[in-house]
């Protein structure tokens, strides 16, 4: 079973698609801010990573920069920011794909069975 860590502050957002990863048979680990983030990445082992930029206490960002030189797992960020020096930091810090929000959890699903380390 794989592991994602599920980074997100929007309580909806975080039950919808925590069942339908657990659904689709992954073990989610669930962060509501940066901080959680960072201790649940470094704790918890998780295989990927499911990153929404604006989060409290910590950005997505800085908690990406804080994880690079640790980071082993496939990194997908979620956010409603478009700017292309968005997806640009992203693709610098490693990033394996970027979904603007609103998405679809289906979509997120066939991504992730994309990502390295992610078959579940």
């Amino acid at each position: 079973m794989k592991r994602i860590l599920l980074v997100d502050n929007d309580a909806e957002v975080l039950e919808a698609t925590c069942a339908a990863l657990e659904a689709e048979g992954y073990e989610v680990l669930v962060a509501r801010d940066g901080n959680q983030a960072l201790a649940l990445a470094e704790q918890g082992r998780p295989d990927l990573m499911v990153l929404e930029l604006a989060i409290p206490h910590r950005s997505g960002f800085a908690v990406l920069e804080r994880l690079q030189p640790l980071q082993k797992m496939s990194v997908i960020i979620t956010t409603t920011f478009e700017a292309s020096r968005f997806r640009l930091h992203a693709a610098e810090l490693g990033v394996s794909n970027y979904i603007r929000k609103p998405y679809l959890v289906s979509d997120l699903i066939t991504i992730l069975a994309d990502c390295p380390n992610a078959v579940a």
